[in-house]
């Protein structure tokens, strides 16, 4: 039965099989909405992409805001996380908008812009940890000297070094560097090109063995510092033992945790190919992005002088709130 008979007989008044095959035709075009809504997915690997995120980036907020609105915090020390915590800030935001962008507006320039942010935000992550291991290093290899000029003239140098090498990695990929006009050059991480992504591995294991070196370095010092402490006073305490063993201990966490978190990302960026399927590179990625999740845990909420600046920000506003609220309706 074609479509002018049913609205013939429809209009005549037939209570025939006319109405229920309308129907069925209505239903089968609602099934087939159905369907290619259902075509619509989103990747689960994106979603817990997506919310690694914004939880990097509500931490680090937080962390930026305390250290940029606090005068206390301002000797080398703390501008170094203030550096770490606005890179991971921005590497959160990133993936925010890569998953955004992915499912909303996708374009090829705009996956060229988000990779290339996400790429400068977790170098500059990466490098800030190097210059924060740097900055320990001399604070106790030249701890008389340590609080000069000289000592905040040689962060600002490793501030512009991190930030103008993560810059310019970041571009490479919008400037050209890239796979799209090439799809056999592609790496595990498209638009980028297989020699891209070998560049930034071979640079994390260089970043990766000066940091290996430089905590060694401050192991050896630190030990160095409790056997003398215990020479002066002839004899090694209990406090003495558990104080070196806490600190050496606490190196080989940051140490771990930032080795554990990238490593099998890095690794497979060489050894990974385009052909493999993609939940490998989704599984190795994700523990990259806790890396910046622990961070803000590690070097600015323990640190005493930062917890007692977001203790003094919430009192502030709770005791500020409690004031407004206890106020007569004849003062207000």
């Amino acid at each position: 039965m074609n479509e002018s008979g049913v609205l013939n007989e429809s209009a005549a008044g037939l209570p025939s099989s006319s109405w229920l095959e309308a129907e069925a035709f209505d239903g089968n075009r609602s099934l087939a909405l159905s369907s290619a809504a259902l075509d619509f997915h989103v990747n689960p690997w994106d979603i817990m992409l997506c919310l690694s995120g914004t939880v990097i980036a509500c931490e680090n907020a937080i962390v930026v805001a305390i250290i940029f609105y606090s005068p206390t915090l301002r000797n080398p020390m703390f501008v170094l996380i203030g550096s770490l915590a606005t890179a991971d800030l921005l590497a959160g935001m990133g993936l925010i908008l890569n998953f955004a962008f992915q499912y909303l507006v996708s374009s090829e320039t705009i996956s060229l812009i988000t990779v290339g942010f996400l790429v400068a935000s977790f170098t500059a992550s990466i490098s800030s940890l190097l210059a924060i291991t740097v900055d320990r290093y001399l604070s106790l290899y030249n701890a008389l000297t340590y609080f000069s000029e000289k000592t905040l003239h040689y962060v600002h140098l490793m501030l512009v070094g991190t930030w103008g090498a993560s810059l310019a990695l970041g571009l490479l990929p919008i400037l050209g560097w890239n796979c799209l006009d090439d799809a056999s050059t592609c790496s595990i991480v498209r638009p980028l090109k297989r020699t891209n992504l070998t560049l930034l591995a071979a640079s994390f294991f260089v970043i990766f063995a000066l940091m290996l070196s430089l905590y060694f370095k401050i192991c050896k010092i630190v030990c160095r510092h409790a056997h003398q402490i215990a020479l002066q006073q002839h004899f090694f305490t209990t406090s003495h033992y558990v104080a070196t063993k806490k600190g050496v201990s606490t190196l080989a966490i940051i140490l771990g945790t930032f080795g554990a978190s990238w490593l099998p990302f890095a690794i497979y960026c060489l050894v990974g190919e385009r052909e493999y399927p993609q939940v490998y590179t989704y599984a190795t990625l994700l523990p990259a992005t806790y890396n910046s999740m622990i961070n803000p845990i590690i070097y600015a909420y323990r640190n005493p002088e930062i917890q007692r600046s977001i203790y003094m920000l919430f009192c502030g506003c709770f005791q500020s709130n409690g004031s407004y609220r206890s106020r007569s309706p004849s003062e207000v």
